[in-house]
């Protein structure tokens, strides 16, 4: 093994060798068969700290089933995400002054295809730098010719069963891309605007009704003015008619439960053909539906002449000045409202009334609600079950196809006369029809939404509609990872699908993440400056070079130099290389179940240590071992000493708990379990307590061989504990292990050992309750050093008190060990009415450790030191307290900010109060 630990020289190489053996393929047989589905990346896209977190998880669980020798699979593969993947080409088309319409819709394609092969297996190569355990043998993307076979056969079946059908009804509309967006695809955030207050006259000449709008241009397709039915000022009104300002044409007004009497002047405008809840009112009322906009979000002929072909917003000021001008205009307000914007295009999106293809869904539904409900889904953490029966319940029809060109194209054609004929192919349906050859058809210019596709997945990826080995064996599935924001859109869809298709659920149970945000607390983005590429973390990066990542390719020189100002303000030194196994280990120890994480750069600073700390530790053992005999003799258990029989013990509990709490989904009690183990109980007590053993030339040859069994014994078994969360330094040490550690087989790699058993080691408690006293007694010593700033090195009288025959039993057996590393200079035990001079104390259960201090420490130095310390701590805590009594702060600060601060402060006092009382114990020398 290299002196020092360096992830990247083994890392790729590791990776390499796994992957040229095919070891992550299922093999022919095992336990049991268990698969996990990845959610698919977008071809797009590279990986953020979201998809880092999640396929850690993944990883961990799929490495942690093949140990327990289950035929596992991690079924890996992208989406062809069609919006986004468009637009991707359509900007490089713009950049040589170019569009998808002058190339055509075959050209484009082969266009978008050519991009794909080039560029779309970023995210690939860098889930092989996490260490994803993926079979990349069955790599799959969900244009594929056998997905998208699955995708023309659903959506045919679906249609022949009256599921699938085509409407006219209300869309989010992108005026931009010419395409319906599904609600993922659009992201509403409170943007500042006004409310116009307009008044609405009567027909009949009485008087006038005020209503307020936040969007005025809207008013031109109006069809009725909504009251609540119980409100007292405008019952008499109900049913009478206005005339509509602008266009002349005679409304009713209506009552409707919807509208809110308090709320404004407890009058609605209703435009049912651009305002969702507007749509549904219509429905009621049986209200006309008047389209008012053309697809690029201008006015169309429904309008008056005057406004015509105007942009939306231009529309907007023509219409409150045509309106003020006519005294019409009551006020304005400014206004806070939550504004759609499409989440690729940046536009505003319009409700928007237009032909579509649709999923009937409540049929869908019904199974899949029942299929949580009677526990074949499991949820885990289950109140996320709460969050799916709330929208399954409340489900309505899914619109599927979408105005682009990449995408799986909508199995429909067309005759003259506009009749619709559904087919897998346009020969099926000339034959299923009896259509001949001078009939002719045109087939949907329309594609499917992402999401069918993606609905499928579980079983199209594994070969349906064929009936093949691979859907026998693993669907359905064993588990789910994802996060909660996507419940409703994939979880909830492909549950429909499997039930309906597969007559069985796609997956057990469904583990919901939480979402990774900064160490403040808030989201990652990137006008915050704190997002965070995984690579970044994995590989380091200078500041200079993560600005110049950050800004390349913006267009706005004001959006760059904000990036650039918060990218410098958040991550001043840019990030050493970390490696992937302390990002790993650091993601697994944040997943507290179903809560948000907050990612503290600290952490993996501190992970980066423990790799570090492990790898020291491995190179100390293979010192020890190298040329010596360590194998298991028939005497092995009978020489092993206390240490040897504590250690293993700790191993055996270590195991048990581990593996409960993977078993539970506990990815972050896992973690620190075996951190614990590793860092504490094996690194910092173990390898210190063989040290007066292996360095003794008085230790008998047999004790020696058991002590150096079990170091290795045991460092091997942990390698394999940790190798799930850990895979590369794991595997890493572990090559140089093997030849020590008595295995025999052919296995090459630790990924294919199988996980510890906690029976396989000795279980005895009475060995580690023995230790535990020894430890308390060097800590003891150790702890008083430290708070008196003695030399480790310096020897030191001890004073015992209160002690029984037991602790002086337990003494005398482990003095050689006490003396190595406690370095007492004397033990003294005194009776119980012996008086002891002034002396620091330490508890070893009941007894008492005592050490006088005169004569140890320069008591005027220790004095001024001390004061100093208090002294910087009374001025921080000063600042602190300053701080949060600033109202302004504490009414404006993140409240995560706030906390911080105050436990900044609880942290400050408890160390300032253990000052003083040292301080006092050494006036009173």
């Amino acid at each position: 093994m290299d002196k020092s630990f360096d992830p990247k020289s083994i890392e790729q190489t590791q990776y390499e060798r796994w992957e040229a053996a095919n070891i992550f393929a299922p093999p022919e047989s095992g336990e049991a068969n268990y698969c996990i589905l990845l959610p698919p990346p977008n071809v797009t896209g590279t990986l953020h700290m979201g998809h880092a977190f999640q396929h850690t998880l993944m990883d961990t669980l799929i490495r942690y089933r093949r140990m327990h020798g289950d035929r596992t699979l991690w079924q890996g593969g992208t989406d062809h995400a069609g919006i986004a993947t468009q637009m991707v080409v359509e900007r490089q088309l713009a950049a040589e002054g170019k569009s998808r319409h002058d190339l055509g819709r075959e050209d484009f394609l082969k266009a978008v295809w050519e991009w794909k092969h080039e560029s779309g297996g970023t995210i690939t190569r860098q889930m092989r730098r996490l260490g994803d355990s993926v079979d990349w043998s069955r790599e799959r993307f969900t244009m594929d010719d056998g997905l998208s076979e699955a995708v023309r056969e659903v959506f045919v079946r679906l249609h022949d069963e009256g599921l699938i059908y085509r409407g006219k009804r209300l869309v989010n509309w992108d005026p931009v891309l010419h395409t319906a967006l599904s609600d993922l695809e659009v992201l509403s955030e409170e943007e500042s605007g006004h409310l116009w207050h307009f008044r609405y006259p009567l027909a009949d000449g009485s008087g006038h009704l005020t209503v307020a709008t936040t969007r005025p241009e809207t008013m031109l397709g109006d069809t009725a003015v909504a009251v609540h039915p119980e409100d007292e000022r405008y019952r008499h009104l109900i049913g009478k008619t206005i005339r509509l300002p602008l266009v002349g044409r005679e409304i009713p007004i209506i009552a409707d439960d919807y509208v809110e009497a308090e709320f404004g002047s407890g009058c609605v405008k209703i435009t049912p053909a651009h305002d969702f809840n507007d749509y549904a009112m219509g429905q009621r009322h049986d209200l006309p539906v008047i389209n008012i906009l053309t697809i690029d979000a201008c006015l169309n002929e429904n309008v008056p002449e005057a406004y015509q072909g105007l942009d939306r917003y231009e529309a907007r000021k023509r219409v409150v000045a045509d309106l003020e001008a006519e005294g019409l205009l009551e006020k304005i307000d400014d206004h806070k409202l939550m504004v759609p914007r499409g989440d690729r295009s940046g536009t505003v999106v319009e409700p928007y009334l237009t032909d579509q293809w649709y999923v009937k869904a409540g049929p869908l539904a019904e199974p899949a609600i029942k299929a949580v409900e009677d526990g074949r889904i499991r949820f885990v953490p289950e109140n996320w079950s709460k969050t799916y029966f709330e929208w399954m319940r409340n489900i309505e029809d899914w619109c599927i196809s979408r105005q682009i060109w990449w995408g799986h194209r909508i199995p429909a054609w067309y005759d003259a006369d506009g009749n619709v004929y559904v087919g897998r192919s346009e020969d099926e349906v000339r034959e299923k029809h009896g259509l001949g050859a001078e009939v002719a058809l045109e087939q949907d210019e329309d594609v499917l939404d992402t999401w069918f596709s993606s609905a499928l997945w579980p079983f199209s990826t594994l070969g349906w509609p064929q009936e093949t080995q691979e859907l026998r064996d693993f669907y359905p599935t064993s588990v789910l990872v994802t996060g909660f924001d996507i419940i409703f859109f994939w979880v909830a869809r492909m549950i429909m699908m499997g039930e309906h298709f597969m007559g069985d659920v796609p997956f057990r149970e469904v583990y919901v993440t939480g979402l990774i945000r900064d160490s403040e607390g808030q989201k990652m983005s990137k006008s915050k400056g704190n997002v965070i590429d995984p690579i970044d973390l994995i590989d380091g990066i200078s500041i200079d070079d993560l600005v110049a990542k950050r800004t390349r390719g913006l267009m706005q020189p004001q959006m760059a130099k904000k990036i650039e100002k918060t990218t410098r303000k958040a991550f001043p030194d840019g990030f050493p290389a970390f490696g992937t196994d302390a990002l790993r280990f650091t993601l697994a120890a944040l997943a507290t179940t179903g809560r948000d994480i907050k990612f503290d750069l600290g952490r993996i600073e501190g992970y980066r240590n423990f790799c570090n700390k492990l790898w020291n530790a491995s190179r100390f053992v293979l010192m020890n071992v190298e040329g010596q005999d360590c194998s298991a003799a028939a005497d092995t258990a009978e020489q092993r000493t206390l240490a040897d029989r504590w250690i293993l013990d700790r191993l055996a509990a270590t195991a048990e708990t581990a593996t409960q709490q993977l078993d539970a989904y506990r990815f972050d009690l896992a973690a620190q379990t075996l951190y614990e183990f590793t860092w504490h109980d094996y690194c910092d007590w173990y390898l210190e307590l063989t040290k007066p053993v292996l360095n003794n030339d008085a230790t008998p040859e047999a004790v020696k061989r058991a002590t150096r069994h079990t170091l290795v014994t045991v460092l091997e078994a942990l390698l394999r504990l940790l190798h799930p969360v850990m895979p590369f330094i794991t595997e890493a040490i572990w090559t140089s292990v093997k030849p020590h550690a008595g295995i025999d087989d052919d296995i090459e790699f630790l990924v294919q050992r199988p996980w510890p058993a906690q029976d396989a080691f000795p279980r005895d408690t009475a060995a580690t309750a023995e230790l535990d006293w020894v430890k308390d007694f060097i800590t003891g010593l150790r702890r008083i050093r430290a708070e008196m700033d003695i030399a480790p090195g310096k020897p030191l009288p001890v004073l015992v008190k209160n002690w029984s025959e037991a602790d002086q039993e337990r003494y005398t057996r482990h003095r050689g060990l006490l003396e190595f590393l406690a370095k007492p200079e004397s033990v003294t035990w005194l009776d119980a009415d012996d008086e002891a001079p002034e002396s620091a104390m330490a508890l070893v259960d009941e007894m008492q450790l005592l050490i006088p201090l005169a004569g140890l420490i320069d008591k005027d130095a220790e004095l001024a030191r001390l004061d100093k310390e208090i002294g910087k701590l009374d001025k921080n805590l000063e600042q602190s307290a300053k701080r949060l009594s600033n109202e302004s702060f504490v009414d404006r600060a993140p409240a995560e900010v706030v906390q911080k601060e105050r436990d900044r402060v609880a942290e400050m006092q408890a160390t300032r109060d253990q000052l003083a009382g040292q301080r006092e114990r050494i006036r009173a020398m």
